[in-house]
């Protein structure tokens, strides 16, 4: 692709993409003195603990605020502590990249139902919030939002934003792509958190960035909102809500420009940005956008499975929709979430197919959790943009090969035969969890498609959303005793290249799963 015919988006993703032959160059020595802090804190706020919450509240606010505190730490809370003498590591219920962990997560009340009404950050280190601003913004998050629908009946939201260098210090440019990942699996934990508690959550993309900064009070070259979950309570019968829209489009950007490098990253989050002017001349317009689902009616939105490598000729492998049980009122997935580690070394040995039915079917069959009491329509941008492919190197009864998934007939297409073990270990830049893991499952998009239907901003919602799946993909993995972990550094076009993958795909993220070592 050449770069002088490139949206920004696209102009970005070349010039981050890794290759073997420019690796080296790439690689950045660390300045260990300027290692960042994963924790914001503000020492003259007011803090509200949520520690006491655990136990059983007496008055319904008491129970509320004990649901919301739940939600928070299955989201992002510490769940373990690795004691290093000098600096002790504390691991977080989503996984992180180099556990960097780029998110803050910010809780915005609109009533004074226990706390004052105002802005508060979630304090990760003690499970509390402290107070940024006390006040009603609740309008001010409506209109930065283009009073989405989801903002109009209910009364708290949680913000995420993106401390970019806390990535950029150890990947530099492309830490925007591992930022976006991390907030997937970050929203991935709130979507199935607020099922086990009672709530709904309700996407929202679509936002005037410079207006919702503003009301963080940040300076949006060092931190950025990126998402925005508004939390409807299921108990109250006022706001169980419709699913709604949660991607809108931006402007797409072809003069930009000669980018040193450093600043790459700065220009495809600004270049993404949602505008006023884009509303006023009708880029962007809730009405006018499908309502992404994980499966509605047995097919993705937008999409036609059918017609991708359906070949009379080609392996087709129908796969059992295996369900994991999380038990009454979804204990078991609360524990899952708070107990999953990202695997370090795999023993290479293999899976069965029934296990790799039971993750593909939790990752994209929320339908067939409904009777367990998830949501069936999970809150994503646009799942029909990112597409699936799976290499198998050690699954029984399953042949070797890279395989397309076909969502909605829950079918994998074999597209290639070959064991890929060794290649795959190459295109995980030589890391050995590549080489041994039992199936290494690809997240993929058409770049120029996705840029064609949301401008600049399909980039950050293409990598949230993997980020999402990744995460699902995680958790399923962890409840079948399975090692899984995920990976942002691969070398990009050789991945299209080995596995048969087309040229036109775009490789957003990378899972692995297989037996723990």
């Amino acid at each position: 692709m050449g770069f002088e015919h490139s949206s920004l988006a696209q102009h970005y993703h070349e010039r981050t993409k890794y290759a073997p032959e420019t690796l080296a160059q790439q690689a950045r020595g660390l300045d260990w003195s300027r290692q960042p802090e994963p924790f914001k804190t503000y020492p003259l706020g007011k803090v509200f603990p949520l520690k006491p919450f655990f136990r059983q509240g007496e008055t319904a606010a008491e129970r509320y605020w004990q649901r919301l505190s739940r939600l928070l730490y299955c989201t992002y809370g510490v769940t373990a502590v690795v004691p290093y003498p000098d600096r002790p590591f504390l691991m977080r219920a989503a996984p992180s990249a180099g556990g960097l962990y780029p998110a803050e997560v910010y809780v915005i009340t609109r009533t004074d139902r226990l706390i004052p009404a105002g802005i508060y950050n979630y304090q990760v280190k003690d499970h509390a919030l402290v107070q940024v601003w006390q006040s009603y913004h609740w309008s001010g998050l409506q209109d930065a939002c283009l009073w989405h629908p989801a903002l109009e009946a209910t009364e708290v939201a949680l913000i995420v934003t993106a401390v970019f260098y806390r990535s950029a210090w150890r990947y530099g440019d492309r830490a925007y792509r591992r930022i976006c990942l991390d907030i997937g699996h970050l929203l991935g934990n709130v979507e199935l958190a607020a099922s086990i508690n009672d709530f709904r959550s309700h996407l929202i993309g679509g936002f005037v960035d410079s207006q919702i900064n503003d009301l963080l009070y940040l300076d949006s070259a060092q931190e950025a909102v990126l998402g925005v979950v508004v939390l409807a309570d299921l108990l109250q019968v006022s706001q169980n809500l419709s699913a709604f829209p949660a991607a809108l489009a931006s402007t797409v950007c072809y003069d930009y420009g000669a980018i040193p490098d450093g600043d790459l990253l700065a220009a495809c989050h600004q270049g993404s940005a949602l505008t006023n002017t884009d509303i006023i001349y009708g880029m962007s317009k809730v009405e006018e956008t499908t309502v992404p689902t994980l499966n509605s009616g047995g097919a993705l939105p937008n999409a036609a499975p059918d017609d991708k490598y359906n070949f009379p000729f080609g392996l087709r492998v129908s796969l059992p929709q295996t369900v994991l049980n999380w038990d009454t009122g979804l204990g078991a997935l609360q524990q899952t979430i708070l107990q999953r580690r990202s695997t370090r070394q795999y023993s290479g040995k293999g899976i069965t197919l029934d296990q790799l039915a039971a993750l593909l079917t939790f990752t994209y069959h929320a339908e067939a959790y409904r009777d367990q009491g998830l949501d069936e329509a999970p809150s994503f941008f646009d799942l029909s943009l990112v597409e699936t492919f799976v290499a198998v190197t050690r699954v029984s009864d399953l042949e070797e090969g890279c395989y397309y998934y076909a969502v909605a007939n829950h079918e994998l297409r074999q597209i290639r035969f070959k064991n890929f073990q060794e290649q795959l270990h190459f295109l995980c830049l030589n890391q050995e969890l590549g080489r041994d893991a039992a199936v290494v499952i690809f997240h993929t998009a058409n770049l120029a498609a996705a840029i064609a239907r949301y401008g600049e901003r399909a980039y950050r919602y293409l990598h949230m959303d993997a980020g999402h799946l990744g995460q699902r993909l995680n958790l399923a993995a962890t409840a079948l005793g399975l090692g899984v972990s995920g990976i942002g550094g691969f070398f990009d076009d050789q991945v299209n290249e080995v596995l048969g993958i087309p040229a036109d795909e775009a490789v957003l993220y990378i899972t692995t799963v297989g037996q723990a070592a």
